[in-house]
């Protein structure tokens, strides 16, 4: 009897011995098992920044804020982005959409520079007199992009930010590799003549449901010589918000072609 319970007394022992070297490693074990990849994300993360840019019209430098995303480290160091991309945004949005629907990581995770600025009068951007003509916001958008080092992004515009863009395109197209617009507005402004000038690859991007700007700017922009259409079934004006899982495997398979 006396061995028994001794037998039962060592028993017990090892059980709380074994539990206490089970709880003590195990949470070391998960952490060794996922430092990694979660490094790998945070470091795809979105940095908020703002820059000062000086417009022609404009005498002092400007505030304006952007988010911006870059290539996860590898092996300790920084991944040089293969491509740049800037998103704008519509007139009920701003940069911060972008990370919601989680655009500027899924960027930075391919391999991408991605920066989403806030046009002026909206989110952290002040409203900024530059000037009521379309020359005057290329000029913004142009002092934009050297103050923060993009070269030749690929330029992804939603609706009223098309009063961005498309002048950008018509005056200086040069310092864009490709345009992806969403139902831009603007885009009755320009010529036949004036779009078939333009070279810089297309996506054409709207939503099945939307009929007003969806259509309008379809038809403008199939005047350029190098455009493809994506329409976005069941999808509203802003299509990107509705369908963002299929507005990204577009988009994403228009990049691969730089």
């Amino acid at each position: 009897m006396h061995t028994f319970n001794q037998f039962r007394l060592l028993t017990f022992l090892f059980v709380v011995c074994a539990t206490l070297v089970v709880c003590y490693f195990l949470p070391h074990i998960v952490l060794d098992n996922t430092s990694g990849p979660a490094e790998e994300f945070n470091m795809a993360n979105t940095k908020q920044l703002t820059v000062n840019v000086t417009v022609q019209k404009t005498p002092k430098p400007s505030e304006v804020f952007y988010r911006e995303s870059l290539p996860p480290q590898k092996g300790g160091e920084r991944q040089q982005p293969s491509l740049e991309v800037l998103l704008l945004h519509g007139q009920a949005f701003n940069s911060k959409t972008w990370e919601g629907l989680g655009t500027l990581v899924l960027l930075a995770q391919r391999g991408y520079r991605a920066v989403a600025v806030d046009l002026p009068g909206f989110g952290n951007t002040p409203h900024l007199e530059i000037g009521k003509v379309d020359t005057d916001r290329a000029d913004f958008l142009l002092a934009f992009m050297d103050a923060v080092g993009l070269q030749t992004p690929v330029l992804v515009s939603p609706s009223r930010s098309g009063q961005f863009s498309i002048p950008f395109l018509m005056f200086q197209n040069q310092r864009l590799k490709g345009f992806v617009p969403i139902a831009a507005v603007g885009t009755n402004h320009y010529s036949a003549e004036q779009y078939h000038k333009i070279q810089t690859p297309t996506l054409i991007v709207f939503g099945e449901l939307d009929t007003n700007l969806g259509v309008q700017s379809l038809k403008n922009l199939k005047q350029l010589p190098h455009h493809t259409v994506f329409k976005i079934p069941a999808a509203h004006h802003a299509c990107y918000l509705d369908e963002p899982d299929e507005f990204h495997k577009a988009l994403l398979d228009f990049l691969t072609k730089f």
